[in-house]
Order: C-alpha cells, then sequence, then structure tokens
C-alpha cells in the first residue's frame, strides 16, 4: 500500500533528510586518496549520532555498517573495511538516517580525482538521468513515467542499467510502496498522487545491466567488472512537482 504524508509528517522528513544531505556533503570532503572506507563510515555515523539522528542501515537485516560504500565495479551494498581511497576511484555513497522516527535516503558517487575521462561522463549521465526521473515525479503523471524518464536518459549512452534493484517508496521505514525502477514504459502503472515520497536511485553500469552478490551475500558487483555509478535523492510529490527532501540543511545540493 502506498501512503500519502501529511505536511506534518513531511516536515520530519524533511528534518531527516537535511540530516543525510548534511552528512553526505561532509563525507565528500573527507573522502580523499588514502582515507579508508572504515574512517568514512565512523565518521558518518559520529555526525549523524551527532544531530540526534540514527544511521538508518546499520542492523537493517543485519547490515553491519551505517553507510553503504560500493566502490568501482561494487554497485550498491558496499560493506566498509580497510581498504583505501586511490586515484581513479568512483566511490558510491549511500547513506539513510532516521530522525523522529522518519527516515531520509540518499546516495552521491564521488570521484577521487584524476578518473578517467569515461567514468566522469558516467556520472554525469547518472546524476543526469536522476534528475529527469525526479522531473517526471509529477501529479498526474504515471509510476511508468518516472523509469521511462532516466532510462532514455542512460539509453543512448550505452550503459548498462541495474534491473535487479530500484527506487522504493520512503517514510517511517526504509523501504515502502511502491517499487520505482529505472527503466519502464511511460503511461503505465498507477498515477503519481501528492503526499507519496519515493527514493530515485538509478545504479548505471559502465559495461552491461547484469550483477551478481558476492560471498558476503550484500555486496552487489557489475558481472563483467567495469564501474559503475550510483545517485539517490528521496522526494515528495506535490500539486507544485517533486521536491527534493534530501538536500543540505543549506538548501544546496551535498
Amino acid at each position: 500500500m502506498i501512503t500519502r504524508k501529511s505536511e506534518q509528517q513531511l516536515v520530519k522528513m524533511r528534518a531527516a533528510g537535511q540530516v543525510v544531505g548534511d552528512t553526505l556533503r561532509m563525507l565528500r570532503g573527507v573522502a580523499g586518496e588514502g582515507v579508508s572506507l572504515k574512517e568514512l563510515d565512523r565518521a558518518a555515523e559520529a555526525f549523524i549520532k551527532g544531530k540526534g539522528g540514527w544511521p538508518t542501515f546499520k542492523g537493517y537485516h543485519g547490515f553491519p555498517a551505517s553507510l553503504c560504500l560500493s566502490l568501482n565495479h561494487e554497485v550498491v551494498h558496499g560493506i566498509p573495511n580497510s581498504r583505501k581511497l586511490k586515484k581513479g576511484d568512483i566511490l558510491a555513497v549511500d547513506c539513510g538516517v532516521t530522525l523522529d522516527g522518519w527516515v531520509g535516503d540518499a546516495a552521491i558517487s564521488i570521484l577521487v580525482e584524476p578518473v578517467a575521462p569515461e567514468v566522469r561522463k558516467l556520472l554525469e549521465v547518472t546524476i543526469a538521468s536522476l534528475h529527469a526521473g525526479i522531473a517526471a515525479a509529477r501529479v498526474g503523471n504515471r509510476l511508468g513515467d518516472i523509469g521511462a524518464a532516466i532510462e532514455a536518459t542512460i539509453r543512448p549512452h550505452g550503459y548498462g542499467i541495474v534491473r535487479e534493484y530500484c527506487g522504493h517508496g520512503v517514510g517511517k521505514v526504509l523501504h515502502e510502496d511502491p517499487q520505482v525502477p529505472n527503466y519502464g514504459t511511460a503511461g503505465t502503472g498507477p498515477r503519481l498522487q501528492s503526499g507519496w515520497t519515493l527514493a530515485l536511485e538509478p545504479m548505471v553500469n559502465l559495461g552491461g545491466d547484469a550483477v551478481h552478490t558476492l560471498g558476503d551475500g550484500w555486496t552487489v558487483v557489475t558481472s563483467d567488472g567495469k564501474q559503475s555509478a550510483h545517485v539517490e535523492h528521496s522526494i515528495a510529490i506535490s500539486d507544485g512537482g517533486a521536491e527534493i527532501l534530501t538536500l543540505c540543511s543549506d538548501g544546496s545540493p551535498p
């Protein structure tokens, strides 16, 4: 069942989302050559708790960390470990925050400069696809319009679109109805309604669509070993269009 949020509930979701945005911005400043994934995870947990929140991912279905950190050919759900960032890396940083019982969920991909031009282009297209999806999230449109807009931005570049994982509703819990694929057919699915809150999160591969999960039971990687990019925002749909809930507290992107 898809729940519509009241304005009072959206106030709380904005507050949680702003902690997510501020956390991601902080991590963007910390991440760099020689910094370990565990260091980033510890920094995020301390920051989130300092804002009165809880890292939503920690303990979620047994996940052992506060962030999902997915490096290079890892797509999503990477577990922070002692690996250190090096030049040329792309790191997907996925962060959830629970604050006053409501969840914010967003992701950025960080480039450790200098990176190959094809990796920079991959990230640019992935970000553009997210914003195309957000633009399509309007009252009266259909759910399939979001995935169709994301796919239409990505496919001309020949990139792979991950099909096994997708966006989702978000609210009192991390994953609510509906699922929001990063591909689809315009004009299909339920009509979008004001008060829906969705997390849109394109996962785009430099190579093919195919992915698989490693033996740790969490880390999803590209099957061809090529790099992947992942970005995400939580949004609220209103009569005036989509509002991004996971901006920083100053209203700018993380």
